[in-house]
């Protein structure tokens, strides 16, 4: 198992990040930006850049069926736009190939899963990497890096083919050990960070900094941990003080999506944080008050865009 074309779905900042570092590497005949007919004209029109670059992508028609299927398709979108995204992804997927999710959140690989099938999912976590989407540019000092690892042995040389393709192409990864823990650790630093700034409307600084902003995003990453356990993960307060030294390592002037979400007036993943752990507390009969009140705050600033 080789990959030799890799497909991406979804233009937003880690969708251009990636289109523009594979294609660079390996030339744009290997790499597909799958996109609908308008978007296609769009971005010829227009044209896309990196860091000012221009982006010289091979864009392929979601419809177009000619093509063989990719041997690896990245889905870099929202999770506002995930069920999109896979009809977006369908002619480009066969038997043969694996697909990564570099969404946030814990919940997109069940849901590829389901449409395209389990064994073809490689678990991967998106982390480190600064990009940021100004209008048809993206402006990124850090790459960052993809962790990836297996939920199941079964997938091992589909694993060992993603770490080569990245190896080849010089793409900074991790083959990770344990890659649940590693979603779940990088879900609850999240469920805290992403949340508590949109509805404070502030900047990592105010997180930094003791004080309430500070003690609602613990609160919130804290109402995790025994839900992790009752799914099987051993997240801790270990854990907890890990994503602590994490989020104090943040550019003080920097925000997280949600905030840029709520700043542009666009719905936000809120359904893949607290809606996920409201959904998941009720399951297990435990108690998550203060993602209760997150997630009713953001409905409250989404209701009225």
């Amino acid at each position: 198992m080789k990959i030799e074309t890799v497909a991406i779905v979804g233009l937003g900042a880690l969708g251009i990040l990636y289109g523009h570092h594979f294609t660079k590497a390996i030339g744009k005949d290997r790499v597909r930006i799958i996109v609908n007919k308008e978007r296609m004209a769009r971005y010829h029109e227009q044209g896309i850049s990196f860091n000012g670059e221009p982006c010289d992508f091979q864009y392929v028609d979601e419809t177009d069926a000619s093509l063989a299927p990719a041997d690896l398709v990245i889905l870099a979108v929202k999770g506002t736009q995930l069920d999109e995204a896979i009809e977006t992804a369908r002619n480009q997927v066969g038997p043969d190939t694996t697909i990564l999710s570099v969404l946030n959140g814990i919940s997109s690989e069940e849901v590829i899963g389901a449409a395209f099938g389990g064994e073809k999912v490689v678990h991967c976590v998106a982390q480190g990497m600064d990009a940021l989407r100004t209008g048809n540019d993206v402006k990124s000092v850090h790459i960052g890096e993809l962790r990836i690892g297996l939920d199941a042995p079964e997938k091992q040389a589909r694993l060992d083919a993603v770490a080569a393709f990245f190896e080849e192409t010089g793409l900074p990864h991790v083959v990770e050990a344990d890659i649940l823990h590693r979603m779940w650790a990088k879900f609850m630093l999240n469920v805290g960070v992403n949340q508590v700034l949109m509805v404070k409307e502030g900047t990592f600084r105010d997180i930094h900094k003791e004080g309430p902003a500070r003690e609602l995003m613990i609160a919130a990453m804290r109402e995790v941990l025994p839900i992790a356990q009752k799914e099987g993960i051993n997240l801790t307060e270990a854990d907890l003080e890990n994503d602590l030294a994490i989020i104090d390592g943040l550019t003080p002037l920097g925000m997280p999506s949600m905030r840029q979400d709520g700043l542009a007036k666009r719905p936000s993943e809120v359904e893949l944080f607290s809606g996920t752990i409201l959904k998941k507390a009720k399951k297990y009969g435990l108690p998550a008050p203060t993602n209760q009140y997150l997630y009713d705050q953001v409905q409250a600033i989404e209701a009225i865009y």
